[in-house]
């Protein structure tokens, strides 16, 4: 089984998981109006003539598409809206208002954007309704500075939070009690309006509170947690004054705390998932069986060092090769999650470019293994690609091409050591987000690690 045949399974694979995770679709099959009158999301449904108004804010990199397939369902009954989504991902909208800005690191039109959705949300009454749409990159895309803090201030400490290679639960615990719109707050600004969220899942565990930050969600985490976080990586004298100050007046108790669960402003309040990395592995599972493999799911939930990640799924791959063992080849290990890359030097890349060519460098020699790792929004880091393809002889090409493996990998200079092979994964925008995507793929071929008969041992 030729690797260049396994790649290009590898990305058919990958383009059945993305499927899976159209957020127009997503929205469409949560979302139903029966006999032109009856509106039911999820569990919760009610007559639209019991409904004031309908207003539709939300953000993230699948905002478009999301809302787009509202403005298809309700129509002109939806009295306004807004929502932001990032550089290059939107579009057309008929009633609705959109507009693009800053991601990973938020800019001034993120502001502007998150103040016309605070305005409209705070205009709702008791009988209206807000529709409120969540997907991956909402937090970014949503920065409104809390108290006397600024748009500079949150870059910086994000800029930060990225390099030291915190959670993304980490992250965002900081987001919420920095922010005037995170952690809750765009629900008590709506109250009592009724509100219901349609999120997709871009977190590990797909815990509400962390995708976007939670908007609308109870907030479980403190700013004690918060300055734990800085403890944790040791950031703190390096964020700028007034954000310091601002989180130790948060733990003195001198800075009201995000709302928490139990409070009256979450009473009228619905979250529901609408898709998740979960459904899009299911997918790229089905494909693989498809195609010739047996599926082996690990895990839709994986996170931890980039590294050290790849080394044990290569580890998995290569066992699979050697004895058959946890599955007989020809095999789809299929995993999901967010790792996280602690960056320790300048070059460019991302996490699924970085476990790609640490993969590489594990499996190099091995015929009969290929790996893709590509993040489901089609971008990778401050890249245009959205990961890479690899096999076992990556890391041959790269030298004879004069580039070393390991140098590149030891400067975080991933994208550039793929650059030119032709590894690169390159899908443009998705115009959705459930996390990363990874595929191992292991041919039924002759490979470098085979079992040895017993007799054949030594030692």
């Amino acid at each position: 089984m030729p690797e260049e045949s396994m790649r290009r399974d590898a990305r058919a694979i990958f383009d059945a998981g993305l499927g899976a995770a159209d957020a127009r679709l997503a929205v469409s099959r949560v979302v139903l109006l029966n006999g032109g009158d009856r509106l039911t999301i999820g569990s919760w449904s009610r007559s639209l003539d019991d409904i004031d108004r309908v207003f539709v804010v939300g953000a993230g990199k699948a905002a478009w598409p999301m809302a787009a397939a509202l403005e298809d369902i309700l129509g002109p009954r939806i009295s306004d809206g807004h929502v932001t989504t990032k550089y290059g991902h939107g579009g057309p909208l008929n009633i609705l208002s959109i507009s693009e800005a800053g991601h990973p690191v938020p800019d001034e039109a993120g502001v502007d954007g998150a103040k016309m959705i605070l305005h409209i949300a705070g205009r709702a009454g008791p009988g209206d309704l807000v529709l409120c749409l969540i997907s991956g990159g909402g937090s970014a895309l949503m920065p409104l500075p809390a108290g006397n803090l600024t748009l500079s201030h949150k870059q910086a400490l994000t800029k930060e939070l990225l390099n030291c290679g915190a959670t993304i639960h980490e992250i965002n615990s900081l987001r919420k009690h920095l922010s005037a719109i995170k952690g809750g707050r765009l629900a008590l600004a709506a109250a009592p309006a009724t509100v219901i969220s349609l999120i997709l899942s871009d977190v590990i565990g797909d815990d509400l509170d962390v995708i976007a930050s939670g908007p609308t969600v109870p907030d479980r985490s403190t700013f004690a947690d918060c300055d734990a976080v800085l403890e944790e990586y040791g950031i703190r004298e390096r964020l700028p004054k007034p954000l310091r100050g601002y989180l130790e007046a948060g733990v003195r108790g001198a800075v009201l705390e995000t709302p928490k669960p139990g409070e009256a402003v979450f009473e009228k309040t619905w979250n529901f998932i609408v898709g998740n990395a979960a459904q899009s592995i299911e997918a790229a599972g089905e494909k693989a069986r498809e195609l010739g493999y047996t599926p082996l799911v690990l895990s839709s939930s994986i996170e931890g060092e980039t590294r050290e990640v790849a080394k044990v799924h290569a580890a998995i791959a290569r066992e699979v090769l050697k004895s058959g063992n946890p599955v007989a080849p020809p095999a789809c290990i299929l995993s999901g999650g967010e790792t996280t890359v602690t960056v320790r030097g300048n070059g460019t890349g991302g996490r699924n470019m970085e476990f790609a060519l640490a993969a590489a460098i594990d499996l190099d020699g091995t015929e009969g293994i290929v790996v893709l790792s590509g993040g489901t929004d089609g971008t990778d880091g401050p890249t245009d690609a959205a990961g890479a393809v690899v096999d076992g002889g990556t890391v041959r090409r790269g030298g004879e091409a004069g580039k070393r493996a390991r140098e590149y990998l030891g400067r975080n200079d991933s994208y550039n050591y793929f650059c030119g092979s032709g590894e690169l994964l390159m899908t443009g925008p998705t115009l959705t987000n459930v996390m990363d995507l990874r595929i191992m793929l292991v041919g039924s071929g002759d490979g470098r690690y085979r079992a040895m008969p017993l007799s054949h041992r030594t030692g």
